[in-house]
């Protein structure tokens, strides 16, 4: 039977960001977890495919081969073991998650300034061959570093934030509702329990500041267009010390004159004429890693395909390459000399007996077609 689609399983777009997976997740989690239904072997079901889901799709990597090529991109590394193998963290799931709207007494944990930085994307377009045989390019990046000025710290004093007066530390502002005490994020200091009296005038309090990348880009033999590489902790810096988020170049792939991708196969279209159809031939296509002998056989008809093995793309990140398939179209010429015009008439003359259907119940059957 096959397997449900992960998107569909969290009910999110294939466009989702991070934080809608893992908002998704978060609501399967709470719905078919097994401690809220016990001996519920269907929702024990759902909870696991929900789990699975999120596992792959939150791993930019998994989530990439799963885009490309389901759940067969996977190659059986979809799910771990058991429920919460694949570094999902059902612990950060459903603590924050209660975190933020419930608390039944006690004291509130101080929020932290420190936050990931962003996740960048850079576009990046190639040339067909490039995606073929791999190259390296440098690319300028714009992304925020640690601010020079204040080193981080958001003040012009460089003494630092000083505790919230409204939230007091805390992070959060409480009110009652019904039974509950609900918790909120405090306005004044954005949760963090801290505020920069005197901000920095290069990041005015933000600890960071734009900043120029050059970086080499290594695209390895066999990309295809789409194909993302993502390269861990060159993203924005992290607000107030906190670790830097990833970039993802994106690869588009400028179009051949010649051949045409489908996978790793690659299809061209040659023009043959008549006399090589009917008595076959041997010559040279122009191939992309060097030229190819190509054999038409006695009789090939027009829009008959010929493969050629191991000369498509190379496989990525793997040995071996696909398949060259090269179509071959009968040209029929449009002016005829008189001498060539005379040979073709003694040619069909001789062709008349065995290739003009002269069978009668065949005519008969051909009017029905067109009557």
């Amino acid at each position: 039977m096959s397997k449900e689609d992960y998107y569909e399983v969290l009910g999110v777009s294939r466009e989702a960001s991070d934080q809608e997976l893992k908002s998704a997740y978060r609501k399967q989690a709470l719905k078919y977890h097994p401690d809220r239904n016990p001996g519920d072997h269907a929702a024990e079901e759902k909870f696991k495919t929900a789990s699975e889901a999120y596992q792959v799709l939150s791993d930019a990597d998994k989530r990439a081969a799963y885009d490309r090529y389901g759940h067969a991109g996977l190659g059986g590394q979809g799910f771990g073991a058991g429920p919460f193998a694949g570094g999902v963290d059902i612990g950060d799931i459903f603590g924050d998650l209660f975190g933020e709207m419930f608390s039944m007494g006690g004291n509130a944990q101080r929020g932290s300034r420190q936050q990931r930085g962003d996740d960048l994307r850079f576009d990046l377009t190639i040339d067909f061959e490039d995606a073929f045989f791999g190259t390296e390019t440098e690319v300028k990046i714009r992304r925020l570093e640690t601010c020079p000025t204040c080193k981080g710290r958001g003040s012009a004093s460089g003494q630092g934030p000083t505790t919230c007066t409204q939230c007091h530390g805390r992070g959060q502002i409480r009110y009652q509702q019904g039974f509950f005490s609900v918790a909120r994020a405090c306005g004044a200091c954005g949760g963090t329990g801290q505020v920069i009296g005197d901000p920095c005038q290069t990041c005015r309090g933000e600890t960071r500041a734009a900043s120029e990348l050059k970086l080499t880009v290594k695209v390895p033999p066999g990309v295809e267009d789409g194909t993302r590489i993502r390269y861990a902790g060159e993203g924005d810096a992290g607000r107030a010390g906190g670790p830097r988020g990833d970039l993802y170049v994106v690869l588009s792939i400028r179009p051949h004159d010649f051949y045409e991708r489908e996978g790793y196969n690659l299809h061209c279209v040659i023009p043959i004429s008549f006399p090589q159809a009917a008595l076959g031939a041997e010559f040279e296509v122009p191939g992309i890693d060097g030229p190819v002998n190509l054999k038409i056989p006695e009789g090939t008809q027009s829009g008959r395909e010929i493969r050629v093995r191991g000369r498509g793309v190379p496989f990525l990140n793997d040995k071996g390459h696909g398949d060259l398939i090269v179509k071959v179209m009968v040209q029929i010429p449009k002016k005829l000399s008189r001498t060539q015009r005379e040979l073709v008439n003694k040619l069909a003359e001789s062709l008349t007996v065995d290739n003009i259907p002269t069978s009668p119940g065949l005519l008969e059957k051909m009017k029905d077609l067109f009557t």
